[in-house]
């Protein structure tokens, strides 16, 4: 089995399998997620994006559309192994099926006292989710415009992989507005889309790393991922990009450390 893909499983906790969902693991099999067999799955994605958050002991950060916390729980995941103590994950989900999934992976991990789950709108987001009150945000933004394509028929796919209401400048303006100074963004988009990024990071946010994930094969990168400091004026890096996969289509030895082994994936930057 590739080490991003979840794979279906049965239930080694004993619980009742929820309806119309499988369990899939990650991070090795380390992590069971409960997710949706239709609509909008998890897959390489929450663990690239988790691997790529950085966090020390105490530090308060919130998730953006946590789905059902495949990512949250990765990076909690990591640290625990790594020893990281004292770090709480508040997640915000605006579909309610996938915030009850959300919390009810997080205990059957462990990490209900880590990882808190809210459904909520980001337009109009809980009083919890305090402007400036978090050291990290993360999030992993709808790819497509709301002008561009046909959307999904599936209602809960359609909502995560195209824009609503909100576009990529919504997110990232509420993204930066949870944030303390200096505080630390971090996401995973389309790589075609980081002009917007860009530019709706402009005079907010510097310190930009932005980290190509090509898919291999000579093949154009597809996604990013970019982390940024708030207020910060440092300038823009490009990293060297990170391979997929080799030539064969199998994931490459550094994929397989993040995807498999729960490796993280430092962006750099800023130190707080």
């Amino acid at each position: 089995m590739s080490a991003g893909a979840p794979q279906g499983d049965a239930v080694a906790s004993g619980q009742a399998l929820p309806a119309g969902c499988s369990l899939d693991r990650f991070l090795g099999g380390r992590l069971g997620v409960y997710q949706p067999q239709a609509g909008y799955r998890a897959a390489v994605d929450a663990p690239l994006l988790a691997a790529a958050v950085p966090a020390r002991g105490g530090d308060k950060l919130a998730e953006l559309g946590c789905g059902v916390g495949t990512a949250s729980l990765c990076l909690l995941a990591r640290l625990r192994e790594s020893g990281v103590a004292g770090v709480s994950v508040t997640g915000l989900e605006l579909q309610s099926d996938l915030a009850d999934l959300a919390r009810r992976n997080a205990a059957e991990n462990g990490f209900q006292a880590a990882f808190r789950v809210m459904k909520g709108d980001l337009a109009k987001p809980p009083p919890l989710l305090a402007p400036h009150a978090f050291d990290g945000v993360f999030l992993n933004p709808p790819y497509r415009r709301a002008d561009r394509g046909r959307p999904s028929p599936d209602p809960g796919r359609a909502l995560a992989d195209r824009e609503g209401d909100l576009g990529l400048a919504d997110w990232l303006r509420a993204a930066l507005r949870l944030l303390k100074p200096k505080g630390r963004l971090t996401l995973i988009h389309s790589s075609e889309r980081l002009g917007e990024l860009l530019a709706g990071l402009e005079g907010r946010a510097g310190d930009v790393r932005v980290l190509p994930g090509f898919p291999g094969g000579g093949r154009p990168a597809k996604r990013i991922l970019l982390t940024a400091i708030k207020d910060s004026r440092a300038p823009l890096v490009i990293l060297p990009g990170l391979a997929l996969h080799d030539g064969e289509g199998r994931y490459t030895p550094a994929a397989e450390r993040i995807l498999r082994d729960g490796a993280a994936l430092p962006l750099g930057g800023d130190a707080r």
